[in-house]
């Protein structure tokens, strides 16, 4: 038996093959038992201390460090067509909870059968989630509803086909998925709200239709392959990748007195750009809901808007990247949500080891606007 440490791909990206593999990586440890055959360790971590304006008892700024996420990242491999992957999250009660489970099994190079738990085919922002995305743990919690709201973490039970062609220009994934938690984070199960709206689980008009989810993206410069994705390439490539994904759930909207179809769809962008000083990037993503009108408060358009630079020239241990990102969800209830993020990035070590610092104002319709400071940490070992 040997061991050996090495730069490994996204967690999940650890029971793809090599050209399945995005560029970004994190570090692990990987025991290996011959070729093909390995087990592999790691973790991730993100922390933050918030200044949040108003926010306190007596009407003052509040100010509070977290523990945002802390993750365990488990891969393994049988042979080059049988691979896994094991991860899980802190949950809010401080116990760890699985957010990934599954297997791979990679029929060819360019395609693969993913079965168990894990993201379901969506949006580049959900694909990428926090520790990933251009820094401060972005994450499109306003625009990219399902995402934030559905599943475990954005994560389902279900099987999936995933692979590129077209020289890995094309890559696409569609599958079935459980989706029985679309609205799970969403707050639709509040005693605030008139028991006749709430998320209900027992409405005997519910029938048990799969939820089916799918994505198509096409890379016109340098290509992403790989299932779980990158929100960023840190001035790794040159990206011009368009894509679309679309998600629908048979009855999967349902309060105790109705039932409607669930149904989403949208269309994202990225444009990266290695220039003389460093990398420009911009990103774009467009969503619309529909819940059969049973629930208007997720049903409605939303879109997002970003724009980064990370500087080629290192200071001290790392590279600065300002980032500017813009969200909003317009709602069919008429509340509107719109999200401004002003920030700097310190990149030491591409996704392993960051630091940052953001402004944020959170608008929402009715209520007054929200400022807090966030300086925040990542680290992945």
């Amino acid at each position: 038996m040997k061991i050996k440490n090495r730069s490994l791909a996204i967690a999940i990206a650890l029971a793809s093959t090599a050209s399945m593999t995005p560029v970004v990586s994190q570090a692990a440890g990987t025991i290996s038992f011959g070729e093909d055959k390995y087990v592999s360790v790691g973790f991730g971590v993100r922390s933050s201390f918030s200044n949040v304006e108003d926010s306190a008892n007596d009407g003052g700024n509040s100010n509070d460090f977290n523990l945002d996420s802390a993750r365990l990242y488990f891969g393994g491999s049988l042979n080059k067509y049988i691979k896994g992957m094991f991860n899980t999250e802190i949950n809010s009660d401080e116990s760890m909870k699985v957010i990934d489970a599954a297997g791979i099994f990679q029929i060819t190079p360019d395609f693969a059968i993913w079965a168990g738990r894990f993201l379901s085919p969506s949006s580049r922002a959900n694909m990428a989630g926090p520790y990933y995305t251009s820094g401060d743990g972005y994450w499109q919690n306003v625009a990219a509803r399902y995402g934030w709201n559905g599943g475990t973490i954005g994560r389902d039970e279900g099987v999936a086909l995933v692979g590129t062609t077209l020289d890995e220009r094309l890559a696409y994934s569609f599958g079935a998925f459980e989706g029985d938690k679309i609205f799970f984070y969403s707050g639709l199960d509040s005693t605030t709200i008139p028991a006749a709206d709430r998320i209900s689980t027992s409405n005997p008009n519910q029938s048990d239709d799969l939820m089916y989810a799918g994505r198509l993206q096409y890379s016109f410069w340098d290509t992403e392959p790989g299932y779980y994705g990158t929100g960023n390439y840190l001035g790794a490539k040159d990206i011009f990748t368009v894509g679309v994904f679309g998600r629908s759930k048979g009855d999967g909207a349902a309060s105790a007195t109705d039932v409607g179809d669930y149904s989403q769809w949208g269309a994202d962008l990225l444009i990266e750009k290695k220039l003389e000083a460093g990398a420009v990037s911009f990103e774009a993503a467009y969503y619309d809901y529909d819940t059969d009108d049973v629930f208007l408060s997720e049903q409605g358009e939303s879109y997002a808007l970003g724009a980064g630079f990370i500087f080629n020239q290192k200071v001290g241990w790392g590279q600065f990247m300002p980032i500017v990102h813009y969200q909003n969800f317009d709602a069919d209830n008429g509340v509107e949500t719109k999200r401004t993020d002003f920030g700097v990035n310190y990149i030491i070590d591409g996704y392993n080891a960051q630091v940052s610092a953001v402004y944020r104002n959170l608008e929402v319709t009715n209520q007054s606007d929200t400022d807090s400071l966030v300086v925040g940490m990542q680290l992945q070992f």
